[in-house]
């Protein structure tokens, strides 16, 4: 009897132990970013759009998670969209650490994607020219989807995930819900023969079942762990989005 009460003391203590590390773990997110500056060769700057990274970062910082950022190239990412009077962009913006640590994002070869429980990719046009073709970026997304994570995206940066393919082969985005920027607003903001591809055709290629709302509408769709929003005006709901996903794990 003496020595069950002491092995399952022993257990115990080993369990509680290892659910106050659990506990105490930060709980990590990766953000995306481009490190494009330029829309082709019109001479106009581009970069990540400020409120497609706030906007989420805000919802998913005061629910207490930990975010890491990278980009193609890492170091200082380019920005576009740049308005400190939203207050949010302001208070991202101030933020020393986290204005510290997008200034010096990640290489993608210094991400260990078992560290993350999510992956998103912001948006701005310059996504366009260096997300799609990144296979690194594409390699750890694929990595924290079969890991159980989720892989999410707003506007231009569904951009990212045209080309992750999963173990089987399959796109991920083939037979899902996805939303991007839209034809219709590419077409409003005059860069249809500028963009190297039109991002919904690209993603209606792949197999994604493409869902839609009018000009600059907040629309954001959640399919098997995938979440897209449409536009700049989808970016909190995005990030609400996936705080609910997370939390449903």
């Amino acid at each position: 009897m003496k020595k069950l009460a002491f092995v399952l003391l022993t257990l115990f203590t080993i369990g509680y132990v290892q659910a106050q590390k659990n506990t105490t773990m930060k709980k990590k997110i990766l953000f995306v970013v481009t490190s494009h500056d330029k829309k082709g060769d019109t001479g106009e700057s581009t970069g990540y759009y400020l409120g497609e990274v706030s906007h989420p970062w805000e919802v998913l910082h005061n629910a207490g998670y930990e975010i890491d950022f990278t980009s193609p190239k890492g170091g200082t990412p380019p920005v576009d969209g740049f308005d400190l009077k939203d207050p949010v962009n302001k208070e991202f913006w101030e933020n020393t650490e986290y204005k510290n640590k997008i200034d010096h994002s990640l290489q993608p070869s210094q991400v260990n994607p078992a560290n993350y429980s999510a992956i998103f990719y912001a948006g701005g046009h310059g996504a366009m020219w260096d997300f799609a073709d990144n296979t690194e970026l594409a390699g750890i997304a694929s990595k924290i989807y079969e890991n159980g994570g989720i892989v999410a995206a707003v506007c231009h940066g569904p951009a990212g995930l045209v080309n992750i393919k999963l173990s089987n082969g399959q796109y991920l985005v083939d037979g899902k819900k996805i939303n991007a920027f839209t034809n219709e607003e590419e077409a409003e903001v005059k860069l249809t023969n500028i963009v190297p591809f039109l991002l919904e055709n690209k993603l209606k290629e792949r197999g994604a079942k493409f869902e839609k709302s009018g000009l600059w509408q907040n629309h954001v769709v959640s399919d098997q762990r995938v979440i897209t929003g449409q536009n700049p005006q989808s970016a909190k709901s995005v990030g609400e989005a996936i705080l609910k996903e997370l939390k449903n794990k």
